[in-house]
């Protein structure tokens, strides 16, 4: 159980409401707000916290404000000006923002913080709305380690793994690298698929027999059968990735890295995007080689 500690969750999206519901029932006392009202109404009554009318309002007299919505601008929105956390928050809280964004906006927020007496953390998660609702999330952090310490504990109440990764914006960064490592496994799925399946092989066995090997990945075992049988109505959606990819590469052109296959798998994505499958699973980059035709 938590101790006194008052907190307040800004955003509750798919990552951000099961976030927030394990906070409440580890027992902190929680204010939540979404800018659509009603979601924190049925957020409120499920786990019995409080809701606020603005983000300001949400972090009076907490000692930590989580975030977590879309992009940097929503970032922005709700931290800043007479309705954002930061007019809301007293010296000494703690800002952690799990909204995958740029290293860009984590290295602003921590400026705007400390003039406010307030510290941050960047923390953006992995592990899908599975993670979240599980409480098994990756929580890749960036900050100082004394802020880190003191928000570490309740982050636990919905991380699995809560590691430190360096100054403010080292959480971002990892984040990116995250991505650009799921954008490859996925795509080598969606061509080793398809091949078995055109090699007339039956995908769900080739499936149970390679992921016993070296070719074993999270998305082989989570996402492989469903690939196959042609399902996408679930998870991280495509639209997401094309924002996270589209933040690696603006990073990798500022820091040298090159991305040839991280390109080439964002154009990829966009393609299931003008196919109409902004909302389908990132595992559907399968759609591209069946072309609306089930794998097998």
């Amino acid at each position: 159980m938590a101790d006194d500690t008052k907190v307040a969750f800004i955003g509750l999206g798919v990552m951000g409401y099961p976030m927030a519901g394990h906070l409440a029932k580890a027992g902190y006392d929680v204010c939540v707000y979404n800018r659509t009202q009603s979601k924190a109404e049925a957020w409120a009554k499920e786990y019995g916290g409080a809701k606020a009318a603005t983000p300001a309002d949400a972090a009076v007299d907490t000692d930590i404000v989580f975030m977590c919505v879309g992009n940097d601008d929503d970032i922005r929105s709700v931290t800043y000006g007479d309705t954002g956390v930061l007019a809301g928050m007293g010296g000494g809280g703690i800002l952690v923002d799990h909204t995958t964004a740029s290293a860009g906006i984590a290295r602003e927020l921590e400026d705007a913080a400390e003039k406010k007496g307030v510290g941050f953390l960047d923390a953006p998660v992995s592990g899908g709305q599975a993670g979240a609702e599980n409480g098994a999330l990756t929580v890749m952090v960036g900050g100082d380690g004394e802020t880190f310490a003191a928000a570490e504990p309740v982050m636990k109440c919905y991380g699995r793994a809560v590691t430190l990764m360096g100054p403010a914006g080292a959480g971002q960064l990892t984040k990116m690298a995250n991505q650009i490592c799921i954008g490859g496994v996925v795509q080598g799925l969606s061509e080793g698929l398809n091949f078995a399946v055109r090699a007339g092989l039956d995908g769900k066995q080739v499936v149970d027999v390679i992921s016993k090997g070296a070719a074993q990945s999270w998305q082989m075992e989570n996402r492989g059968n469903t690939m196959i049988d042609d399902e996408f109505d679930f998870g991280f959606a495509v639209d997401w990735m094309c924002k996270d990819l589209g933040i690696a590469l603006d990073e990798g052109s500022r820091n040298g890295a090159l991305l040839p296959l991280t390109a080439l798998v964002d154009q990829f994505y966009r393609e299931v995007q003008a196919m109409g499958g902004g909302r389908w699973d990132t595992s559907s980059l399968i759609r591209r080689l069946t072309r609306n035709k089930p794998a097998g």
